[in-house]
């Protein structure tokens, strides 16, 4: 069996645990900083090919006012995060048998006013999500600037995650959860950990 490979400092057991009784997870100082101002870099540099989010048929409507770039294999500082997701992947595979076979993710921001309202990330099950992740990658943040995850862990008690930068919040993709609207520019890489690939 292949060996895992994680940034040190995530405390593995603990990601294991919280999946299992909450049904979600937090990872915070995620990646050393010299990493993060990369990111925010290969992100920002792109802000111009951001496009309106759309929900899966599509379509573009009033559940979502997000702006969102579909990360593909030329966002080569990005690439280390998705790697980083399917090694975790794998690690959720053999503790729960999730069957995860791949990772899908864009850079997300939220400007000031837009929000996502509350929704679960598999209707009916039927896209293969899995597992869903936000990383947040902007620099600085202050708590009353919005933009907090608001989400329904597996026992039905509502949890309010704030955006710490460098923070990823891992959660099941069938958990009720929204993005409050922002009162300043939030930016994030989402991903999800699929079982099979079904493109919308």
């Amino acid at each position: 069996m292949d060996a895992i490979h994680l940034p040190k400092s995530w405390n593995v057991d603990q990601i294991v645990e919280d999946l299992d009784r909450h049904g979600f997870t937090l990872i915070d100082d995620a990646y050393p900083q010299d990493y993060v101002h990369g990111l925010v870099e290969e992100c920002t540099s792109n802000s111009n090919r951001f496009r309106d989010a759309a929900i899966q048929s599509g379509v573009v409507n009033n559940i979502r006012s997000d702006h969102i770039l579909w990360i593909s294999d030329e966002f080569k500082i990005a690439q280390h995060h998705i790697e980083t997701l399917k090694q975790i992947s794998e690690l959720l595979n053999r503790n729960f048998y999730l069957g995860i076979k791949e990772v899908e993710a864009h850079f997300a921001c939220y400007n000031a006013g837009e929000y996502y309202a509350l929704h679960r990330d598999n209707p009916q099950g039927k896209n293969g999500r899995i597992i869903s992740t936000v990383y947040y990658l902007h620099e600085d943040w202050q708590n009353d600037w919005g933009g907090e995850l608001h989400l329904q862990d597996k026992n039905a008690q509502w949890h309010t995650i704030q955006p710490k930068p460098n923070r990823i919040a891992l959660f099941q993709s069938d958990l009720l959860h929204e993005v409050i609207k922002a009162k300043h520019q939030r930016l994030s890489i989402t991903a999800w950990l699929r079982s099979a690939n079904v493109l919308f």
